[in-house]
């Protein structure tokens, strides 16, 4: 479905001179229908990826396929018109827009009230509180992260990627995220992917890769993954506080 070779990623300071490595050297596939959470410490390179595959940065060298095709100089338009879809992790407010005018929107066509609702329970909300809500700051943090998460299941994509979904949420909404993803990665078509340092969105994963200094430093399945994460010294100190 997804395949990442040989990725690399650098930037310039100011005068252009000096570069520094972001990613170096990354290879990783991603099957259909499976759920992957990719971690590790922050400024290791982990949003970097998602915005590199989703388009918003392109790789200094390597080469990103999607279902076979390359789409390393696709841009984001062209990449979301083949299947992908991208939740930022501060999403966007939208002064004058409805979540049902967002919904149809992220669907296509022009949803009615009872599809909309449909959506908007199935991320928990009561869908009769937030049709006619304008997508501004009168929403919480919460609210902006389901109402995204329900944008993506109504543009039913290929393949999703949420970037750190838990940042800036209390602990209630978080819990509430959880559901909504543990639902998801029972009735999703397409692979996920999300990127967080969360021990209880990892628990819920099939595959865990880890990348840590632009490299993946480890990759498999949830259950060879995770109980080393824990013990390792490193993660440890990297796990403390996070758990929820």
């Amino acid at each position: 479905m997804l395949e990442l070779k040989n990725i690399c990623f650098e930037v310039r300071d100011d005068s252009g001179a000096a570069a520094k490595d972001i990613l170096r050297d990354v290879s990783l596939t991603v099957d259909e229908k499976c759920f992957v959470v990719i971690t590790g410490p922050n400024g290791g390179g982990k949003s970097t990826l998602a915005k590199l595959i989703m388009g918003i940065e392109r790789p200094t060298q390597g080469q990103i396929l999607f279902e076979g095709r390359d789409i390393t100089g696709l841009s984001i338009t062209e990449r979301a018109q083949l299947g992908l879809g991208f939740a930022f992790q501060q999403p966007v407010r939208f002064k004058g827009l409805t979540v049902q005018d967002l919904l149809s929107l992220a669907a296509g066509r022009a949803l009615d009230v009872n599809s909309v609702c449909g959506y908007l329970s199935e991320v928990g909300l009561c869908a009769k509180d937030y049709v006619e809500r304008e997508v501004n700051g009168s929403l919480s943090g919460g609210e902006l992260k389901r109402i995204e998460i329900a944008m993506q299941i109504a543009r039913s994509p290929k393949l999703s990627i949420f970037d750190e979904p838990e940042a800036g949420i209390d602990l209630w909404s978080f819990q509430n995220l959880i559901r909504v993803f543990e639902k998801m990665r029972e009735t999703i078509k397409g692979p996920v992917i999300i990127i967080s340092h969360q021990e209880r969105i990892l628990e819920i994963a099939d595959r865990i890769i880890v990348i840590a200094d632009g490299r993946v430093k480890a990759e498999g399945a949830k259950n060879d993954v995770l109980p080393q994460l824990l013990v390792d010294s490193g993660a440890c100190d990297f796990y403390k506080g996070l758990r929820i």
